[in-house]
């Protein structure tokens, strides 16, 4: 009872404001639920924040909604399917991943860019976008405004490559017979899983080639998004030593031991046995959509709980950041793939 009257007028608030962004994310898919939902928690904020009582569901929505999305995004992976495409995908995923978090690092250095947005661009560019993002927010204890920040990042590459990756796959000479060099590469070097969508739904569009470049793509994608796993143990990991280093005192690495990730690879887990004994992968759906919806969700709150002018103040850093992560990810695909004769 104290918990719903402390939380739920924010939480109820964001759940109404996120209904329609939902909606016209799934009508405008290259934009996106997330985005709708920052933007209209950035117009509404102002009103929001003269409501102290509010603040508190608010809060709670924008850091616990989070990790439930994460959660339930456990159970759209198979990962039969998934270890199986990812056998020819994996050394091509290690190497952008390995590539765009040590430009994020250096990047940081040199431009004085803040150590939490870097991560989170970084992890976003080279795993799965905002679902990445997501999962490592709150595990370096990221403020809001880092979070839109790095989600706008994303974005902005995301709609660039869906556009632009079909037209330079074709300027790069790959095979319109077979949709996989395609897939793997749009699979490996976009960040977003509708812009993956979009980009090899495209290739397949002007190819004739079915489903094929989607069917690759998203596979791929997926054996990507697997890398939340070892990223977000690392990190906890990492930022205990930190703040131990920082005090001297022993940090418990059990407060903050991202126990959400367990409960996605259970998730994953409880979906390829169930598919395995010929459950129907349609059964999961449900919890899919609840996954987006989530994150819908928790961008609104975030974008109510975000301070719009110092956000604007904080320049083109981040963006230059978030542009050599998402080229030196393209870079490294296209060698990797021509080196391994898959392009």
């Amino acid at each position: 009872m104290n918990w719903m009257k402390k939380n739920g007028y924010g939480l109820l608030l964001c759940t109404i404001l996120s209904v329609p962004a939902f909606s016209l994310g799934k009508s405008m898919p290259m934009v996106g639920g997330p985005v709708i939902a920052m933007l209209m928690g950035f117009l509404f904020a102002p009103l929001v924040k003269k409501h102290d009582f509010l603040k508190s569901g608010i809060l709670f929505t924008s850091k616990k909604i989070l990790q439930y999305a994460v959660i339930f995004l456990g159970f759209g992976l198979n990962l039969g399917v998934v270890f199986e495409t990812g056998k020819e995908s994996l050394p091509i995923i290690l190497v952008t991943i390995t590539t765009s978090l040590i430009v994020a690092f250096i990047l940081s250095k040199l431009l004085k860019i803040s150590s939490n947005i870097a991560t989170l661009i970084g992890v976003g560019s080279s795993i799965c976008g905002g679902s990445a993002i997501a999962a490592t927010a709150p595990i370096i204890d990221a403020l809001d405004e880092e979070v839109v920040q790095s989600i706008s990042v994303i974005f902005l590459f995301n709609i660039i490559a869906a556009v632009l990756f079909p037209l330079l796959g074709n300027w790069l000479g790959f095979s319109t017979v077979s949709g996989d060099a395609f897939g793997i590469f749009a699979g490996t070097a976009i960040n977003d899983t509708s812009s993956v969508t979009a980009a090899s739904s495209t290739w397949d569009s002007m190819y004739h080639l079915g489903n094929s470049t989607l069917d690759k793509a998203v596979t791929v994608k997926l054996t990507r998004t697997l890398a939340i796993i070892p990223i977000t143990l690392f990190l906890a990991f990492w930022r205990t030593k930190k703040e131990k280093d920082s005090t001297g005192n022993s940090f418990a690495f059990q407060k903050i031991f991202p126990f959400f990730i367990f409960y996605f690879l259970l998730a994953c887990a409880i979906t390829t046995v169930a598919i395995h004994f010929g459950i129907s992968p349609s059964v999961f759906a449900p919890f899919k959509e609840l996954s987006k919806f989530f994150i819908v969700l928790a961008m609104m709150a975030i974008g109510l709980n975000t301070n719009l002018s110092k956000l604007l103040k904080s320049g083109i850093k981040p963006i230059l950041l978030g542009f050599s992560c998402w080229f030196s990810i393209s870079v490294a695909s296209l060698f990797i793939q021509h080196f391994m004769g898959v392009w």
